[in-house]
């Protein structure tokens, strides 16, 4: 079907949720996508992320042909292949150069999407806090009614940062700091509080006046959705030291920046700290809807039978995509390659005219443009050069390309970016 009939359809009857580019993309193939007309176009939004492999990578491919064939939803209420495999794998890297003191199993709830996995950690983080308090009480061998009292004076504030982003949900809504995408659905569930990016002081000042409410600081070791900005490693050190002090947990969205997507297995090994719960989703299945909500110690074992699930969450087809992404990420150098081609682009970058700021790690990359270019503009005139390209404000270009990227692909992007610029 053609664009305009495309169009069309949509117009009538899809909602507009999405301002969408006039294109239509039929097939891909690694950094490459084609639209109805034959025309190809270099992919540096990935998706939003997710193609961590690029399009239709022959293990993905291979791997969900094989399990279509065989066997495709039976509902949480059974075992079935890969998925133990899968959380095994997640756990080893969430693990992956840690201290030895810090090393344990984690323990994973699939799900279907990063909203849902961070919908998971914020009832994870109270029904802990919930335990936790009866467990004080109980162990000074408080009646039930005690206990029960303990439990409704549990803390249940989560603080989150200012220009963070975790779904679109009402809770995950409500837990991203950002007015303008909040108010038209107004009243959003309570129980949050936002502070600045990287003020350590304002976290300091939190904990100080309201720290016996907090069961959680939730972050994003690099923000993604407000145009990449990176926390501070002493931000993130005074977050953990904080946390552990008052008995409260460290919460870090890796949805965007997770999954080698910044050189590293996960964001949040840059800074040298380990948190209590992690949520995954984007380039966990390359392309595969699939969300992960992963904790380990006292965390790991809050929830019980009936307090949480997913009809399709951790389906057959998802585990058998995971696997066959998570592996072949382990096995193939992408750490190294992910830091040596990010470093690159970000000095590529940096080099052109008009951009003020390059923010990042890895190839999760942003631009700040000077006040006298549109962002915007730049997107749709390099669709017009054969470059998917996002923008995430006036001024600033966000880059997610597959992590397969190659110097070749950025320095065709860039001579690209020279002429609109």
């Amino acid at each position: 079907m053609s664009l305009t009939q495309q169009k069309q359809l949509e117009n009538e009857y899809v909602m507009h949720t999405f301002g969408r580019k006039p294109v239509e993309l039929v097939r891909g193939s690694g950094m490459e996508v084609f639209d109805d007309e034959g025309r190809s176009y270099l992919d540096f939004i990935g998706g939003i992320g997710v193609l961590s492999l690029g399009h239709c990578h022959p293990a993905v491919v291979d791997a969900l042909q094989k399990q279509t064939a065989k066997l495709m939803h039976v509902s949480n209420y059974y075992y079935i292949e890969d998925r133990g495999e899968v959380a095994q794998t997640v756990s080893d890297l969430l693990n992956d150069n840690a201290p030895a003191k810090d090393r344990s199993p984690w323990k994973s709830f699939f799900a279907n999407s990063g909203a849902e996995a961070n919908e998971c950690a914020i009832k994870l983080v109270r029904l802990h806090a919930r335990h936790r308090a009866a467990e004080a009480v109980r162990s000074t061998g408080a009646d039930a009614a005690a206990v029960a009292a303990a439990e409704q004076a549990a803390p249940r504030l989560i603080v989150t940062l200012e220009g963070s982003f975790h779904g679109r949900t009402l809770a995950s809504l409500a837990a991203t700091a950002q007015p303008a995408k909040q108010e038209s659905f107004q009243p959003l569930p309570g129980g949050f509080a936002s502070i600045p990016l990287n003020d350590v002081a304002a976290l300091e000042e939190v904990f100080s006046q309201r720290g016996s409410e907090i069961c959680a600081v939730m972050v994003e070791c690099i923000q993604g959705e407000s145009g990449v900005h990176p926390c501070t490693k002493e931000f993130l050190q005074a977050a953990r030291s904080l946390t552990e002090e008052h008995g409260a947990l460290l919460v870090c969205d890796e949805v965007q920046c997770g999954v080698f997507r910044t050189g590293k297995p996960f964001g949040f090994q840059h800074y040298d700290i380990m948190p209590d719960v992690v949520t995954i989703a984007k380039g966990v299945a390359d392309g595969f809807p699939m969300g992960m909500c992963a904790a380990h110690g006292a965390a790991a074992e809050a929830f019980a039978p009936g307090d949480h699930g997913s009809t399709f969450g951790g389906s057959c087809l998802a585990v058998a995509a995971a696997r066959a992404t998570l592996n072949t990420l382990a096995g193939g150098g992408f750490e190294r390659r992910v830091q040596e081609t990010g470093a690159y682009f970000a000095q590529r970058l940096a080099q052109l005219d008009h951009v003020t700021e390059v923010r990042g790690k890895g190839l999760m990359v942003a631009a700040e443009l000077d006040d006298s270019v549109n962002a915007n503009d730049v997107v749709l005139r390099a669709l017009d050069e054969g470059f998917l390209l996002n923008a995430t404000g006036p001024h600033t270009l966000r880059f997610l390309p597959p992590l397969m990227c190659e110097t070749a692909h950025i320095d065709a992007l860039i001579q690209c970016l020279m002429r609109l610029l």
